[in-house]
């Protein structure tokens, strides 16, 4: 098991993929400019290849280097960032692919767990961040509860402790005036409304 950021930030600029804390479950990582690992976590979870991944940020700034960002994007993500909220935005050229919807958008949010925004800011560049399990099996908050077959199938383990577990982040997506939640989760949809229509 992992407990250095910088040894597992060598693994991920090395291509490699990583389970890591977050601020709900652990999940499996990789480097967005790393196509193979990202390719490597659609096999170990056997998850639909079609279906994008999450990512995660450390900063704005980040988010930034890989979407665009309208006005109201960017109220939202400097009221709610840190934290669980997950916007769909338009993903700019040059994007692996693999990260990317049929209709040009990724999902990303700049994640509150003090572990994987060092993680993410170490690494220079935004992560996968998709539940460390396999696809239909539910996502663990404990080390203990990570199937043995997935930890066997990656590079390393960041050992983050107990994860408080919970609602998923929420996601959303601004299309032109209108505010389509696509997930409630941890922020409601009331709260993310107000503050979408200025209030």
């Amino acid at each position: 098991m992992l407990s250095d950021v910088m040894r597992a930030t060598e693994i991920l600029r090395g291509g490699g993929v990583v389970v890591i804390p977050t601020e709900t479950f652990y999940g499996l990582s990789a480097c967005v400019t790393c196509p193979e690992a990202i390719l490597r976590i659609v096999a170990i979870k056997g998850r639909d290849p079609h279906k994008p991944m999450p990512l995660i940020a450390a900063d704005l700034a980040q988010v930034h280097s890989i979407a665009l960002l309208g006005p109201s994007e960017e109220r939202l993500a400097q009221h709610f960032w840190p934290g669980p909220l997950t916007l769909v935005l338009r993903a700019r050229p040059g994007v692996s692919p693999e990260l990317v919807a049929a209709d040009g958008t990724l999902g990303i949010r700049v994640t509150s767990h003090p572990m994987a925004r060092a993680l993410a800011l170490s690494c220079g560049e935004p992560l996968v961040a998709t539940s460390a399990n396999f696809s239909g099996v539910s996502a663990v908050s404990e080390m203990k509860d990570l199937d043995p077959a997935l930890v066997q199938a990656v590079d390393g383990v960041l050992d983050g402790g107990s994860l408080p577990g919970g609602l998923p982040s929420t996601l959303i997506q601004v299309c032109g005036e209108t505010l389509r939640v696509i997930r409630e989760g941890a922020i409601t949809r009331e709260t993310i409304i107000k503050v979408f229509a200025g209030g």
